[in-house]
């Protein structure tokens, strides 16, 4: 039986939540329900609405939507009914009409469909499918909100009648018009309407003239409005038919308002029906809007929520354009209250918040922002004291009113109780407070309650990491410029960098070097401790995430290689395939010329046939049997692969000609001034001799053993003098 007090509810800020889900309602009565969404204390009930939800989302994802279920309110109209020698007026009776097809279509749609949507199936199951109310109120009323001619007998004979009785008043009017135009009696506009009547319009000075009823006049009073006399008598014909239909009209409406005040049950049951779905998809809409899951709901103790997003915070980020955070905490009976510590601003209200609105509202069947992966359970109570709760009223100060609530939490805790604690024991004398909040807190372990708090205090952090099942955890801070991550790190207290934030904050050194002394240096030791195990933990945390992305990296080039590779591997065997079959051409080739020869040189033909048609039988044991489709096939790859070798092959002579034309194009390099003392060689020799003297184009070159004469252009140098 879950027991979630208001307050509680008001510090998660769920209210919030309702507003935003209220405005994918389509109707003020699901407006309204949804305002009152509260935690659902049945846990069958709980999980069936739950389904509903998650089998409305999945429409969203499929051919087979919901049909529109919007509704205009019949509350006014069922109200009437059950007020004894009422009516309902025509558009009531289309109102309710409306509501019953919408109904049929819905409950038609579930009956199809109800292997998509077996639970929504189920609770349809319960509503009548009925055609008489919308066939009965046809009967009466057209598709232009009209009562029909044949709503009654007496009803039809009676409109024959007035629409006899409207001619003659025209045909009268038009006679009397055009007598009194001959005679120049009306004004140029000649006619007009007073009281829905067509009247002549008079010239002032014959109104004696023109017998009649005069309706009015215009305001210069130069025409009298006259309705002629041969009118009048059908006029007051007119008068009485039209009550006797106003009559017959109420009467019909009555019999039709008392035949329906016999599905007076259904009605209600069509309009809760409807309701309840406008409940349902504007949940499942809000749900799509944060990419919110229905979480595996465990029976044992067990809180896992992986990657979940702050529902408020998330949806504000998303307007802006700005990333969310997301956390992963994890409460079970081995680690059932995590402390979190560290420094302002760093996530940590955020975190708790976060766990107990998404606990809040799974347990009022609304889906959450979390990881498909993430279980929950639920609890009986969920507990909460958040922000600064002075209260003004009743006179009390932050500190009196969280001892109020201590005692509250004294008498409620228990294992089945989910409490969450922002800024744990503050209000008070540090030592003082910081001792007290150390009792409460051994008093909920000791009761096996579940729970989150958030505190500045050492020894709450020393409890923590004394006791086998609380953990202590922090948010993670960049320890160079003490900006928050916004990420939780559980397994390790976290350090308030009291002094590290005041000296980036320009505090002078000295001065705070003064209040290092003002305070017991082991407290100091034990937060330096804590902020270079942060501190620590960040850069690990830095060099996991640097890991991991060259790990992904590696990943992505071996499968790039491997594809590669695939594909050359393929490329290869298409090359082999045309190697082996432009072979077996070439061996044909040869063996076509060999028996040619051997023909040329007997003139055998008997011989040569024998011969081609043995190897034509040959070449066929080897073929396999294939239907033209295949042969095509075949014949369509092997040309595929003969254009690619082709490309292939174009390529390289392309590349080797203009290899060549560049090597013709490059200038030849200059040629070295020969000089006596110089050692050449001729150009095709091997010989290196010194050249003596040069006259005349030619040097003569001592080789040691002889002398030669030889001209300059067939010699290259190989040392300078």
């Amino acid at each position: 039986m879950i027991k979630i007090h208001k307050k509680t509810l008001q510090d998660l800020e769920f209210f919030s939540v309702l507003e935003q889900i209220s405005d994918y309602t389509l109707t003020e009565l699901g407006h309204n329900s949804v305002l009152g969404i509260l935690p659902i204390a049945d846990e069958e009930l709980l999980k069936k609405e739950l389904i509903y939800v998650n089998e409305y989302l999945s429409s969203f994802d499929n051919d087979n939507r919901i049909p529109n279920h919007g509704f205009d309110s019949i509350s006014k109209e069922i109200k009437l009914l059950k007020i004894e020698n009422t009516f309902l007026e025509v558009k009531s009776l289309q109102r309710i009409a409306s509501i019953s097809i919408t109904v049929n279509t819905v409950l038609k749609f579930l009956d199809k469909f109800k292997d998509y949507y077996p639970q929504l199936y189920s609770y349809a199951k319960a509503i009548e499918f009925n055609t008489t109310i919308i066939s009965q109120i046809d009967t009466v009323i057209d598709r232009f909100g009209e009562i029909k001619d044949d709503a009654s007998p007496q009803l039809y004979e009676l409109r024959q009648s007035i629409n006899k009785v409207k001619s003659k008043i025209n045909s009268s009017f038009s006679k009397a018009l055009t007598t009194y135009h001959n005679l120049d009696y009306l004004d140029d506009i000649r006619e007009s309407v007073v009281e829905n009547k067509r009247v002549l319009a008079v010239k002032a000075m014959y109104r004696r003239k023109v017998k009649g009823a005069i309706m009015g006049g215009s305001k210069t009073g130069s025409i009298i409005y006259i309705e002629p006399e041969t009118t009048l008598q059908y006029s007051r014909e007119l008068n009485n038919l039209e009550y006797d239909e106003k009559e017959e009209v109420i009467k019909i409406l009555k019999e039709l308002t008392d035949y329906l005040r016999l599905f007076l049950p259904l009605l209600e049951d069509y309009q809760n029906f409807l309701t309840k779905l406008d409940v349902i998809g504007a949940k499942a809409k809000y749900a799509r809007s944060m990419n919110a899951i229905l979480p595996e709901i465990t029976d044992d103790k067990t809180l896992f929520l992986k990657d979940a997003f702050h529902p408020l915070l998330y949806l504000t980020n998303k307007v802006k354009n700005e990333k969310t955070f997301p956390q992963t905490i994890t409460l079970d009976n081995s680690k059932r209250i995590i402390v979190i510590s560290g420094p302002n601003a760093g996530g940590k209200s955020i975190t708790l918040k976060t766990v107990g609105l998404l606990q809040v509202m799974l347990q009022s069947g609304l889906l959450i922002p979390v990881h498909e992966r993430s279980k929950v359970c639920l609890f009986d109570r969920v507990l909460s004291d958040i922000g600064d709760n002075q209260s003004i009223e009743n006179h009390l100060s932050t500190y009196s009113y969280r001892l109020k609530q201590m005692n509250y939490f004294l008498k409620k805790v228990n294992d089945s109780t989910l409490f969450l604690i922002d800024e744990f024991g503050t209000g008070s004398d540090p030592e003082m407070g910081g001792a007290l909040a150390e009792a409460f807190l051994e008093v909920f372990y000791d009761r096996k309650a579940f729970g989150i708090i958030t505190t500045h205090y050492s020894n709450l952090k020393l409890l923590a990491n004394e006791l086998p099942h609380m953990q202590n955890a922090n948010m993670l801070f960049n320890e160079k410029s003490l900006m928050p991550m916004f990420k939780l790190v559980v397994g390790q207290a976290g350090s308030s960098f009291t002094f590290e934030v005041a000296q980036k904050n320009g505090i002078p050194y000295s001065l705070i070097n003064k209040a290092k002394k003002k305070i017991e240096r082991g407290k100091v030791r034990f937060d330096a401790t804590i902020a270079k195990l942060q501190k620590e933990r960040s850069k690990l945390e830095r060099t996991e995430r640097s890991l991991r992305a060259n790990e992904i990296k590696k990943q992505s080039e071996a499968d790039r290689l491997e594809e590669t590779n695939a594909r050359i591997q393929k490329k290869l065997e298409s090359f082999q395939e045309l190697y082996d079959s432009n072979q077996r051409l070439i061996y044909l080739g040869q063996k076509v010329k060999d028996l040619s020869e051997k023909y040329f040189e007997n003139k055998r033909k008997r011989d040569l046939i024998n011969e081609l048609f043995k190897l034509v039988q040959i070449e066929n044991a080897k073929r396999k049997k294939m239907s033209a489709k295949q042969k095509r096939a075949q014949k369509a790859k092997e040309e595929q692969i003969k254009q690619e070798a082709k490309k292939k092959v174009d390529v390289i002579r392309k590349q080797k000609k203009a290899q060549k034309e560049k090597e013709k194009n490059k200038p030849a390099p200059p040629k070295p001034v020969l000089k006596i003392g110089d050692r050449v060689r001729m150009h095709d020799g091997k010989a290196v001799g010194n050249i003596e003297n040069i006259e005349k184009g030619k040097a003569i070159v001592n080789y040691g053993m002889f002398t030669t004469n030889v001209s300059l252009d067939l010699l290259e140098l190989v040392e300078k003098k």
